[in-house]
């Protein structure tokens, strides 16, 4: 399933992963192993912030998808199931066949 992954880390403990290297090392390594469709990083709510979208193919990889980020710099995260334009245009399709 298409999921959108939501980082949002704080400034204080951002900057310290900044200071001590760990986060593009935390980041990079959870961009290899989800394999993302698409990466994006910007500001939300005053905090580094990277949405990511991926195949979720178990959701027993939730804790190691999210753990990283919580022991790595206290962040706060979202999963989300997510649609693309394909995808929304084939469930569109299938309520209009069953109206």
């Amino acid at each position: 399933m298409r999921m959108m992954l939501k980082v949002s880390i704080p400034v204080t403990e951002g900057n310290g992963a900044i200071k001590n290297g760990t986060l593009p090392k935390i980041m990079e390594k959870a961009l290899s192993q989800l394999k993302p469709e698409a990466a994006y990083f910007t500001l939300d709510n005053g905090q580094r912030t990277a949405f990511v979208i991926f195949d979720m193919t178990d959701v027993t990889t939730m804790p190691s998808i999210a753990e990283p980020f919580f022991s790595g710099f206290g962040a706060s995260i979202d999963l989300t199931p997510v649609m693309n334009v394909d995808d929304m245009q084939i469930g569109l399709k299938a309520i209009m066949q069953a109206a």
